[in-house]
């Protein structure tokens, strides 16, 4: 076979497998997605931006301190590294769940705050579209409302409001857990 009769060989081959190639999908214009951290606190459904958690674990055994809040569970020792355990609840003026075994910590690692907030129960990651966020969060307890930036609303009708850390974080009372 000659140089020229392979290279027409190609060719028609190429030509063969465009004519029964399938086309592509349709683009759709998808609405942008929001992504965060699902949980529970005072019976209310919450949810942090993806970014200011740095991972979800179960309650780690804790050394209680003393002279601080009574929110301030203890230091726990996750990894070699000191992470000082906040009940969420109790610092927002309500109590925990009962059902203890579903607690989990929420940890914070970012700009030298390295914490672990203590939630009801955890949900893992939500998914929401743009198009289901309010500015607006409903039903919402006052003594959270400084800490939220909104709300989503899932397909099955659940509100979940979002929790801004940062805000949390220049609280305050956050900042001085020292007794006195």
């Amino acid at each position: 076979m000659s140089q020229e009769a392979a290279f027409q060989a190609l060719v028609e081959l190429a030509e063969l497998s465009r004519s029964h190639a399938k086309a592509l999908p349709a683009q759709v214009n998808a609405s942008p997605r929001w992504s965060g951290i699902g949980f529970s606190l005072l019976n209310h459904r919450f949810v942090v931006p993806l970014g200011q958690i740095a991972e979800m674990l179960e309650i780690p055994p804790s050394t209680r301190l003393p002279g601080v809040q009574p929110w301030v569970v203890g230091l726990a020792n996750v990894r070699g590294r000191l992470l000082p355990l906040f009940d969420m609840a109790q610092f927002l003026g309500g109590q925990a769940s009962a059902q203890r075994k579903q607690h989990r910590v929420l940890v914070i690692d970012s700009n030298n705050y390295y914490s672990g907030l203590i939630v009801d129960q955890a949900y893992g990651m939500q998914h929401f579209t743009s198009e289901r966020y309010s500015e607006e969060a409903s039903d919402i307890p006052e003594v959270v409302q400084s800490l939220v930036q909104g709300a989503y609303t899932d397909a099955v009708g659940n509100t979940w409001a979002v929790i801004n850390i940062p805000s949390l974080l220049q609280d305050p009372r956050f900042a001085n857990a020292a007794v006195g």
